[in-house]
């Protein structure tokens, strides 16, 4: 007969977010050939690169409408993110926003979408330990019941 482990599941630890998601620098080629003069733009796209390149879940809370209306709510109402393979596209921004507080709100939110997206993962992969876990106890009992049961013949009566 085959016994079961039943020692408490322990939590795997995360493999596919080593580190938080975030911005290490500005690409300062792609900015405007403008900037600094009386012609510039007052908003353009300014590309940043990631610190690694984004888990498909995070590109997808990236791309949502819940960041653009955390990006409304800290007064960036027309500022829009895109995620081209390891680079940030911030459009309808410009170098002034970014140094006096988006930069900053961008990390922090880039940083709660990784914690948030492991927090998920690791309750996920808890239910599915302990379902596996019930799993195994059922299929124990109904080995052990089954262990039971005998095929004898009733004693002939004298």
């Amino acid at each position: 007969m085959t016994t079961t482990d039943h020692s408490t599941p322990k939590t795997p630890a995360p493999t596919a977010y080593p580190n938080p998601l975030g911005l290490t620098s500005v690409l300062s080629g792609s900015l405007p050939r403008s900037l600094g003069t009386a012609t510039a733009p007052e908003f353009y796209q300014v590309d940043a690169v990631f610190n690694r390149r984004p888990q498909m879940e995070e590109v997808a809370a990236i791309h949502s409408a819940d960041i653009l209306f955390a990006l409304s709510a800290a007064g960036y109402p027309s500022v829009t993110l895109h995620v081209s393979d390891r680079r940030l596209e911030i459009k309808n921004t410009n170098l002034d926003q970014l140094e006096s507080g988006l930069a900053t709100f961008l990390a922090d939110h880039l940083a709660a979408i990784t914690a948030t997206i492991q927090t998920d993962r690791l309750a996920q992969q808890s239910r599915l330990a302990s379902a596996a876990e019930a799993e195994g106890s059922r299929a124990e009992a109904i080995q052990v019941k089954a262990a039971r049961i005998t095929f004898n013949r009733t004693p002939a009566a004298s």
